[in-house]
């Protein structure tokens, strides 16, 4: 980890002007974060269609035509929201006074592009969903997440508006040089889409084991239904850092092979340490998981049951019948409170599964 300049800050400012470029996910749930926080927000994407869904769905205050007007606004902050070549081309080109950040995956490439005299700070937001663009785009999808910053040599006040617009959006700064970043980011971020992807390419050439997957084979591939094409860019611009993901994982694999062969201990041991592991990421939760039919109404009397319970619900995840509508939904929430939500679904009418 870096050194964090906010430690030696001076002041924070009040929110002021952002200019956005790329109305997509991250930029578009950034305008509408720093909206909803008092910021005025003016954006630009390149794609005609996708500043109509942007400004359908209101992420900035205005829209701008071209980048060149976008830069003709008073602007406080600039943030590049686009895949990493492109930002590369961005930043490089770049000639303003403005205190400006970019949101790649990818930080080594963006760094060294960025010219001496540009007042720039790297950032990651290490957040995301699986389906992209504006229509994809919410306020809170940043809320609680780690936010990456790479500060470099920038002056104190590009990293006080830089950090006020990160903590503004719910999120925390994790301070990181980019060889840090990009090392981290290609075994927990980069590494799972192309796991995700091998899991599923076998699995294809299987039919009655896809009709079999359940909840462990849908949560491990999860990741595999992003789009490809930006993933790929972001793979490759990572070369290096993920060619040695991918040698520890074939090392890992090969001991889970060995440990198998030999019918040691090893394996249990394995699995305990990875067990451990998974525990350590968050907070200790409770499971409760209710039968949903195939019908109208069902999802508004879950709702009810969270109301009534009170319940600190941590995360959803619904598994589908594979046939039709209805399914199971596993709620996770603080231990202790499983039985109040427990009872409150069934109060709702619907069937509790032990």
């Amino acid at each position: 980890m870096t050194d964090n300049p906010l430690t030696h800050r001076n002041h924070i400012p009040e929110p002021c002007h952002v200019g956005i470029v790329g109305t997509g996910l991250i930029g578009g749930s950034m305008g509408l974060g720093l909206r909803k926080a008092g910021w005025r927000v003016t954006a630009f994407d390149p794609d005609a269609d996708v500043r109509a869904i942007a400004m359908d769905r209101e992420v900035a205050d205005s829209m701008t035509e071209s980048f060149e007007a976008l830069m003709d606004a008073p602007l406080d902050l600039l943030v590049v929201a686009a895949p990493p070549k492109a930002t590369i081309e961005i930043i490089s080109n770049l000639s303003t006074s403005v205190p400006t950040m970019d949101v790649a995956g990818v930080k080594s490439p963006v760094v060294s592009a960025a010219p001496l005299n540009l007042r720039f700070v790297a950032t990651h937001p290490m957040a995301g969903r699986e389906i992209s663009g504006p229509r994809a785009a919410t306020a809170s999808l940043f809320s609680g997440a780690a936010w990456v910053v790479v500060y470099g040599d920038a002056d104190v006040d590009t990293v006080d508006v830089v950090s006020r617009a990160i903590t503004d959006l719910g999120a925390r700064i994790v301070a990181m040089s980019a060889p840090e970043h990009d090392r981290a980011v290609a075994a927990v971020s980069h590494l799972p889409h192309i796991v995700a992807g091998a899991l599923l390419s076998g699995a294809s050439g299987t039919p009655e084991a896809l009709e079999l997957s359940a909840g462990s084979f849908r949560d491990l591939t999860r990741v595999g239904s992003s789009l490809p094409i930006p993933w790929v860019e972001i793979l490759k611009t990572n070369r290096g850092p993920m060619l040695d993901a991918i040698g520890l994982l074939r090392e890992r694999l090969s001991e889970i092979e060995s440990a198998i062969v030999s019918a040691d201990d090893s394996l249990l041991q394995m699995l305990s340490e990875a067990r451990d592991t998974r525990r350590s990421l968050g907070a200790q939760t409770a499971q409760v998981r209710v039968a949903l039919a195939d019908e109208p109404g069902e999802l508004a009397k879950v709702g009810r049951a969270f109301a009534n319970s009170s319940a600190d619900i941590r995360d959803i995840q619904m598994r589908h019948a594979p046939y039709g509508g209805g399914g199971v939904l596993s709620v996770s929430v603080r231990p202790g409170e499983e039985s109040a939500l427990r009872h409150a679904l069934e109060e709702a009418g619907l069937l509790v599964v032990e």
